[in-house]
């Protein structure tokens, strides 16, 4: 039997640091084993639990089979259909919409990173070819910190994370990788074998945490202040690197009289939560060691003044003399993707004389509720599941009360399928080609086919395809999406001589012998040429100025303006990434998707115990749980991790991070502005 085995190259597609690159083991078109890619520098042969998860994953009993319809919609009545009869009523529904407003404006989609692989651009690929229609725009992730980013350098270039095994102090600054990037800790770990320091600052003992040589306990969205605050002892000490801030830096006179007029260590550490003595003790390691990374997490840049948190721990890592250095320097996402030309994402519809008009992601359904002449009447959703994930939860219900047909395409029933009108089965990554190229490390590699399509599913590609035949049979020339054009057809495009050259390239077909990583110097700003408008790290920038926020890194202290008097704190969970939590079928339930952890002060004062049922509430929404009391976490602050069955995004406030715009359009979510209250559930 074993005669018949067969090893393909994949690649992890999901939302996550690592993109892990793995060995498919296939007897008989079954996948019976994973392991890691010993070929991918990065990963280096290892996977994190969710992917070994994977050969469950693909089989489970629960993933979609066939197209399915439901009547009425949210009823939970499901009738198996035919792809036949699925595209064919979309087909129609599409150019009846079309026939009826004299335009596609009606048509709109809500896609973005449930699967980051190329080749689910389709999505927006097919729909740009319809011409003018509704489009989503923004980043609901990371976008306040890519802004404050460009603001000071120009543009986000990563470090290549590898060369943080030559670091001599590592700071990790709100992100948990023992949990969300398991494969740094190797390079990590390889530095603090040479003596290197790990400090890590979060408002939460992570796993990561526990690893540290040294942990600070920040209060949530008080980073900036504390970085704010290190920056202060240094310059009044003299600690900075003078030639660099004085030859490269733009507002560093303004900084400096910022710091010194302005900061005040009292209100630093009355804020933040740090003592006067850990801020020194931080200043002295900031000064003593060198070179000094700094790895800035996607969370803390998730308040109202995330961006400027972010610019903040940037300004501090440049004044350190920390730019530009082997093993040194600021970490936070690494744009390799802006290399290629992304002819799906990018595919150009007919020239009709309109623009299409664009909703901002994060308010999707009340701005789409907005929008008349026309309004709104077709959504088709793909690589989210908004009903779980979105800032405005409770206003989707609304919104799919407004629109004629919702469409969902997805390897799983989700809670956003079951408020879909037809659901769609997708095919799993394991099922087609796909290129996929990290935000995080610099290693490109190709995911090809393993397995059959399971049962009837079909990727996203497919689905295109296929739709756009049945619409220009309904209607010659509806649409000019390339509906012959395979995956691999579209992958060869995407390797232009100067993608070829810079990973030292062929061909593309030379990836199906192992990954690729960029050629390039990989330490960016080692020669000081910043793409700002000086040229220089601006920390006064004009830019920001322009677009109406502070010029340089100021703190805002942000009040809890609202009756409830518990932060929420939502972070991903171990077993998942967001609400897409396939380990668990193999790895077992996760109870931390039915917990809320909360400080004994906090319980004792609300009559709550260990393993009560709890009610967390605000204005938005609320939900249940069992209480886990927990010392460790700082009075005031609650947590729940995401997953579960009732979605934690019911309780998130709706407000914007103060940047995000310039970079992707919209504003970023401030999803840590989130306050609460936590009553137990009295039993009869």
């Amino acid at each position: 039997m074993m005669d018949d085995l067969k090893i393909h190259r994949n690649v992890c597609p999901r939302n996550c640091y690592n993109t892990c690159a793995m060995l498919s083991h296939v007897v008989n078109g079954k996948l019976i084993k994973l392991e890691g890619d010993p070929a991918h520098g990065y990963c280096q042969g290892r996977l994190c639990a969710k992917g070994y998860a994977y050969t469950r994953y693909v089989y489970s009993p629960e993933r979609l089979r066939y197209p399915l319809r439901q009547y009425p919609r949210g009823s939970g009545n499901w009738v198996r259909i035919t792809w036949d009869e699925a595209l064919s009523q979309i087909a129609e529904k599409i150019i009846e919409l079309n026939q009826r407003y004299g335009s596609n404006f009606s048509l709109s989609y809500n896609k973005f990173s449930g699967n980051v692989g190329f080749m689910h651009y389709a999505t927006e690929g097919m729909f740009n070819s319809f011409g003018s229609h509704t489009k989503l725009r923004g980043n609901a992730c990371m976008s306040a910190g890519l802004d404050a980013i460009a603001y000071s350098s120009g543009e986000g270039r990563n470090p290549d994370p590898e060369s943080m095994s030559d670091s001599k102090l590592i700071v990790i600054w709100g992100a948990n990788p023992a949990w969300t990037a398991i494969h740094q800790l190797n390079f990590i770990n390889q530095a603090r074998d040479k003596g290197a320091v790990l400090v890590v600052i979060d408002p939460v003992y992570t796993a990561t945490a526990v690893l540290a040589d040294h942990y600070i306990q920040v209060r949530p969205g008080s980073d900036g202040l504390l970085a704010l605050g290190i920056s202060k002892i240094l310059v009044e000490k003299g600690k900075f690197d003078a030639s660099f801030v004085e030859n490269h830096v733009e507002g560093w006179d303004s900084f400096r009289r910022y710091l010194h007029e302005i900061v005040r260590i009292e209100e630093v550490c009355s804020l933040t939560g740090v003592e006067e003595r850990t801020l020194q003790f931080l200043a002295d390691l900031l000064w003593q060691y060198d070179p000094v990374a700094t790895w800035c997490g996607y969370g803390l840049q998730r308040y109202q003044n995330g961006g400027q948190n972010v610019r903040a721990i940037y300004a501090l890592s440049a004044i350190t003399g920390n730019v530009g250095k082997v093993g040194g320097g600021f970490y936070y996402f690494h744009p390799g993707i802006d290399l290629f030309p992304l002819n799906l994402l990018n595919h150009s519809g007919p020239n009709d004389g309109q623009v299409s008009r664009s909703v901002d992601i994060n308010y999707f359904p009340s701005q789409v509720l907005s929008l008349t002449d026309p309004p709104v009447r077709f959504l088709w959703i793909a690589g989210r599941n908004p009903l779980s994930q979105d800032q405005e939860v409770q206003k989707w219900t609304c919104l799919i009360n407004e629109l004629e047909m919702v469409v969902t395409v997805d390897l799983f029933m989700t809670k956003t399928g079951e408020m879909s009108d037809i659901v769609l089965p997708a095919a799993s990554h394991f099922e087609d080609f796909d290129l996929n190229i990290s935000y995080w490390h610099q290693w490109l590699a190709l995911n090809e086919p393993a397995i059959p399509p399971y049962f009837e599913a079909k990727s996203d590609l497919e689905i295109a395809r296929q739709l756009t035949r049945r619409l220009n049979e309904l209607r010659p020339d509806f649409s000019n999406f390339p509906s012959d054009r395979t995956a691999e057809e579209w992958i060869e495009r995407e390797f232009t001589p100067e993608v070829l050259r810079h990973y030292g390239l062929l061909s593309w077909r030379d990836l199906s012998a192992g990954p690729a990583k960029l050629l390039e110097q990989n330490n960016p700003w080692w020669d000081f040429n910043f793409k700002t408008k000086s040229g220089k790290f601006e920390i006064f920038s004009k830019d920001a100025k322009e677009d109406q926020l502070p010029a340089l890194p100021k703190y805002r202290n942000e009040k809890n303006d609202s009756s409830f008097p518990l932060r929420l704190l939502t972070p991903q969970n171990i077993t998942g990434i967001h609400s897409q939590n396939w380990a668990r079928e193999w790895l077992g339930r996760d109870e931390r998707e039915d917990v809320l952890t909360i400080n004994p002060l906090d319980a004792a004062e609300r009559g709550i115990k260990d393993e009560d049922g709890v009610i967390i509430y605000n204005g938005q929404g609320k939900v249940t749980r069992k209480a886990r009391i927990n010392s460790e976490l700082v009075p005031g602050i609650v947590l729940l991790y995401q997953g579960g069955k009732e979605p934690v995004n019911k309780l998130l406030s709706g407000l914007s991070a103060d940047m995000g715009k310039r970079n992707s359009g919209s504003a970023g979510a401030a999803l840590y502005n989130a306050f609460v209250e936590v009553k137990k559930i009295e039993r009869d």
